[in-house]
């Protein structure tokens, strides 16, 4: 007949039983028999409230997917020719969605003849990362990407979360900060609308 090493609700080690009398051992308790070592010699069988058992499973794993971080990645638009003024500003959403832990991607948007000289939008991005490298880290170079060139920023362990930009995380998703046309210096930067979250799970 089958033999269990059988191991009691709290873990006391009860023996090695067959399974009938594991079986009925379990049931006199009101429990149940579960075998949670199948491959040991002898298989090793424990009397819990599976029922039970499961719900906790659950909330565990439940507990886990919650305090799992979320990865966001929020978008700022520049052009080219963007002047000092609103280069200051797109920056300082960069610097504020770091220090929320957030990637942001950085889009060069050219027109017309700006395609003939993309080292001005690369030089713009390495430029950009160079004055936040204390707080973000590329994570993709500049790349072409059809009429833009796009540069991934992560944050990097001295980005911090500031007290007051915690529920803006839940409240804005992918924001996308356009740049001025032509080089105005001080032209007033325009009120960005939030966009929808973009969602990013990596392996």
């Amino acid at each position: 007949m089958p033999r269990v090493r059988l191991v009691d609700e709290d873990g006391t080690q009860i023996g090695i039983k067959t399974t009938d009398e594991a079986r009925e051992y379990a049931y006199s308790k009101n429990l149940d028999l579960v075998e949670v070592a199948p491959n040991a010699d002898p298989p090793v069988a424990r009397v819990m409230d599976y029922g039970k058992y499961r719900y906790e499973q659950e909330q565990k794993a439940k507990l886990a997917r919650k305090h799992q971080s979320q990865i966001l990645v929020k978008e700022i638009k520049l052009r080219p020719k963007i002047g000092i003024h609103d280069y200051e500003t797109k920056k300082g959403h960069v610097v504020r969605f770091l220090n929320q832990r957030a990637k942001v991607k950085v889009t060069i948007m050219f027109r017309g003849r700006e395609n003939l000289h993309p080292e001005r939008g690369r030089d713009l991005l390495l430029r950009l990362a160079e004055e936040l490298k204390e707080i973000g880290q590329i994570e993709q170079p500049p790349l072409q990407d059809g009429r833009n060139m796009v540069m991934l920023l992560g944050p990097t362990k001295n980005a911090g979360v500031k007290p007051d930009a915690k529920g803006e995380d839940s409240e804005r998703g992918e924001e996308e900060v356009q740049g001025e046309l032509g080089g105005e210096a001080d032209a007033a930067p325009r009120d960005e609308e939030p966009q929808p979250a973009e969602e990013v799970v990596e392996a």
